[in-house]
């Protein structure tokens, strides 16, 4: 059953496929040719069963929230103060658009609101200043791996319900990780303008940075309302969503910006991304049921011993396999289909189970910068208007920092568990 299963949605996937028809008609027909095929009936009840919990409902608000920054200027003023505060440094507009997703990743924590939100704020004034456009779209889109790590985030949640996990645990672990990132790509900026030209800015004056920090402290403060009043324990992270959206929609009230078309827009969008995302994970239940049925993971497992018993050896093994994925399938649909068959070989290896939800998020995540499927590209393409090549040929350099902090995260994993050990107490 698993190689029909895989090996359907594989080619699917390669035909373009959108990913929930993918995985809906991969499932379908595994269980057509299986000892079920008179209990279709079975797809449903677990479908259902797989998308009624409670923690799930944390995903649409962080989408609105992401959406309504979006629509209420909100983007354009966290821009414009990390503009005021690091855009006269060497490559500026580079460093201002990572510390830009750094704060950004804060309130949405999703990688495609980054590339389509402050993507087109970002892309829009680096070439106006005199950067190469597909410079500018490579930046933007290796920057927005950010979001999905630092909390809240999207993807966190998901690998919390699936692994059982304490969400408040995981947006604690990914916190480290998400910083160290935006570090990296900096000093990669940093360590470019050496050798390279760049245009350059006037350093802004205090009074400056004050005025952009006062006309956007409203924005700037939120990632840190949410993310304290998850720590304090004034909310549980599934109800931090629901902050963020009241936030959002009462900065947009402040801010003058929010029009009842813009408000009904973000929340169209919303409900058409949630839909999907919803239906990926209720057709993945149902392919994980039949995985447990046919023993996948322990088959897997076994098979993975027979290969080492080292521990390094498989993390590495599991680094290369978690990347290669990500180049083809998006972050939530692989996340749905390898958690549970691989969380049997990751206990039998020893491996703390938040540190390898970090490990699988930011490795899937640089799946979104990586050719030949990732979504980000294709998005800051069209947003950017830079030939798809163009944008794959300057982000290949920028994968190194990256690939760097996966490493790093990978062989020391006290740069995960320190925060969450540090304020929920060791597991």
């Amino acid at each position: 059953m698993a190689w029909i299963l895989f090996g359907t949605f594989l080619v699917l996937i390669l035909a373009r496929v959108p990913i929930s028809i993918a995985i809906g008609s991969a499932t379908v027909l595994t269980f057509l040719t299986s000892d079920f095929s008179n209990a279709l009936q079975i797809i449903p009840q677990q479908m259902l069963e797989g998308v009624n919990k409670a923690s799930l409902t944390a995903v649409p608000f962080f989408i609105m929230a992401g959406n309504l920054m979006n629509a209420t200027g909100v983007t354009e003023r966290i821009f414009a103060f990390a503009n005021a505060l690091v855009g006269h440094l060497k490559a500026g507009l580079a460093q201002v658009n990572v510390l830009s997703s750094m704060i950004f990743a804060g309130i949405s924590g999703a990688a495609v609101a980054d590339c389509a939100g402050l993507g087109a704020i970002e892309i829009k004034a680096m070439r106006e200043n005199g950067y190469k456009p597909d410079f500018a779209a490579a930046i933007t889109v290796a920057s927005s791996v950010i979001g999905p790590l630092i909390p809240p985030s999207i993807g966190l949640v998901i690998y919390a319900f699936l692994a059982q996990q304490s969400i408040e645990r995981m947006f604690l672990a990914g916190l480290i990780p998400g910083i160290l990132v935006g570090f990296a790509l900096m000093l990669y900026v940093r360590f470019r303008a050496g050798y390279e030209e760049f245009p350059t800015q006037p350093r802004a004056t205090v009074r400056e940075v004050a005025g952009t920090a006062k006309h956007g402290f409203l924005a700037l403060v939120a990632p840190g309302i949410i993310l304290g009043s998850i720590m304090l324990g004034f909310v549980t992270a599934t109800e931090a969503g629901v902050l963020a959206s009241i936030y959002c929609i009462i900065l947009g009230i402040w801010y003058r910006e929010l029009t009842w078309k813009l408000f009904f827009q973000a929340l169209s969008d919303t409900a058409m991304m949630t839909s999907v995302i919803m239906i990926i994970i209720a057709f993945s239940i149902a392919m994980g049921w039949l995985l447990a049925i046919d023993q996948t993971p322990q088959k897997l497992a076994d098979w993975t011993f027979s290969l080492t018993e080292n521990r390094n050896v498989f993390l590495a093994l599991l680094l290369v396999f978690v990347v290669l994925v990500g180049c083809v399938v998006e972050g939530v649909p692989a996340k749905l289909i390898l958690v549970p068959t691989l969380l049997p070989i990751i206990d039998a290896y020893g491996i703390d189970r938040v540190h390898f939800g970090i490990i699988m998020q930011l490795g899937l995540l640089i799946g979104i910068a990586t050719p030949p499927m990732g979504i980000g590209l294709y998005i800051v393409s069209e947003v950017g208007r830079v030939r798809f090549e163009n944008v794959t040929m300057a982000v290949l350099p920028m994968l190194v920092p990256l690939f760097a902090v996966l490493i790093i995260l990978t062989y020391v994993p006290q740069v995960v568990t320190f925060l969450p050990d540090l304020i929920l107490g060791p597991e």
